[in-house]
């Protein structure tokens, strides 16, 4: 077993603490089915939030799915002139047997223009 990252984000239509939930959620799960990893896998979570989000805490999401035994915390992305809105990201650290070259880095809907070279 190897310790690697894994990339995402997700863009929300709005802020709201459901919605929030809801799109996170669906990043987290998408991040762990594609990556063929459990919960049991993650070694840590660090998520951030573009600085018009305000509604909930992004973790939250992740404890809505029952990871409840893993470190997370939550930061502001820079406040960048132009950049994509209401926008979450996370780093994930993980333990697994791919090799960096198969890691499946998941942006979801809009935000695969933000990494274009990894978004899968």
């Amino acid at each position: 077993m190897a310790v690697r990252a894994v990339r995402g984000a997700v863009q929300l239509e709005r802020d709201e603490a459901g919605h929030m939930d809801e799109r996170v959620g669906a990043l987290l799960t998408a991040v762990l089915e594609r990556n063929g990893l459990v919960a049991d896998d993650l070694i840590s979570v660090w998520f951030t939030a573009t600085p018009d989000l305000h509604s909930d805490f992004p973790a939250a999401a992740a404890r809505g799915l029952g990871i409840v035994d893993v470190p997370l915390i939550c930061a502001q992305e820079l406040d960048i002139e132009g950049a994509m809105p209401r926008v979450v990201r996370i780093l994930a650290h993980i333990e697994t047997g791919l090799p960096k070259a198969g890691i499946s880095h998941v942006y979801l809907g809009a935000t695969g223009a933000l990494r274009k070279d990894i978004a899968q």
